[in-house]
């Protein structure tokens, strides 16, 4: 059977002593976990001892979690059984290790998938190892801050109406989009600002032409609606014109480098059948405020993802 293996790791500025209480006892979880957080209502069941848990849920499935071994501040040892989509046992483990900039947080995976499904083998380490990633950031912010600052809000099917914009256009590594867009909006609405305030219109927007994550390369616009398009823009900017379409809408309020819990939240929606996508429009994100005047973990933005 097709092995899979997932190893992911942070550093997070608290002692051991901070973090292990929050792994080894399961009733923890839903303030962390990359899954829960894309279907809230879940039904969650968590033994008194915090030493086992299962879920079941439309979007996220079905399966339970006991802890077999631990090793105080420094290791936690768990079995992982999915029952839904499909059946499957897995092995994880967190390595907590102090260093003097605080403690590397490990998290590893190791399981298999069914025979039939082995050409699913790179994609499922991509994307378990990116759910890893979002569930590592969660626990980071919940330490350090008290709060995992990410919320989701599923608004359901709604219209996006016709407008023109003025955006630029980059590619770079998915991985990488936080930094990269901060720094296209960051000369993007400057220049709006000082040249054409008079025809800014709406709230900023993403278009993403093309998204890869197994690859980790992604094709995006940073731009903004205008009523009307300049004839003097620099030739680093651009044009364009999105047409009315209906989308199933994704609000998140929180720092952008949770985003991705919006977009594994979509594609968990959308395999669970609760929208169809359309490939006629690629998926937008709207930005509600600004990063430049706006709390980190008060940032709002919306993934509409086209439907059919």
């Amino acid at each position: 059977m097709p092995k899979i293996n997932v190893n992911k790791s942070i550093l997070i500025d608290a002692a051991p002593e901070k973090i292990f209480p929050i792994i080894n006892d399961l009733s923890n979880w839903e303030q962390w976990s990359p899954w829960v957080i894309a279907e809230p209502t879940a039904l969650i069941n968590v033994a008194k001892d915090g030493k086992y848990h299962d879920w079941d849920g439309d979007i996220i499935g079905s399966g339970n979690l006991k802890i077999e071994e631990e090793v105080k501040n420094k290791k936690v040892v768990m079995k992982l059984q999915f029952l839904k989509p499909w059946k499957s046992k897995a092995n994880t483990t967190f390595h907590l290790k102090e260093t003097k900039k605080g403690t590397l947080v490990s998290w590893t995976m190791e399981s298999s998938l069914p025979l039939f499904l082995f050409w699913m083998k790179k994609q499922m380490e991509v994307f378990v190892g990116m759910d890893y990633d979002r569930g590592l950031a969660m626990l980071k912010d919940l330490v350090e801050t008290g709060n995992s600052n990410s919320n989701l809000e599923f608004r359901g099917i709604k219209t996006f109406h016709a407008t023109k914009f003025i955006g630029i256009k980059t590619e770079c590594a998915f991985s990488a989009i936080a930094e990269n867009m901060g720094r296209d909006f960051g000369e993007l609405m400057p220049y709006l600002m000082q040249n054409h305030q008079d025809i800014i219109s709406g709230n900023g927007i993403s278009i993403y032409h093309d998204v890869n994550v197994v690859k980790d390369k992604v094709h995006y616009t940073a731009g903004h609606p205008v009523s009307k398009v300049p004839e003097d823009l620099p030739s680093r900017f651009y044009a364009g014109e999105l047409p009315k379409f209906s989308a199933y809408a994704i609000r998140h309020t929180g720092p952008y480098h949770h985003i991705g819990n919006t977009w594994a939240a979509g594609m968990m929606h959308q395999r669970a059948k609760k929208f169809k996508s359309s490939r006629k429009q690629p998926p937008m994100e709207v930005m509600y405020n600004s990063p430049m005047n706006t709390p980190p973990n008060k940032l709002i933005s919306e993934i509409l993802f086209p439907v059919k």
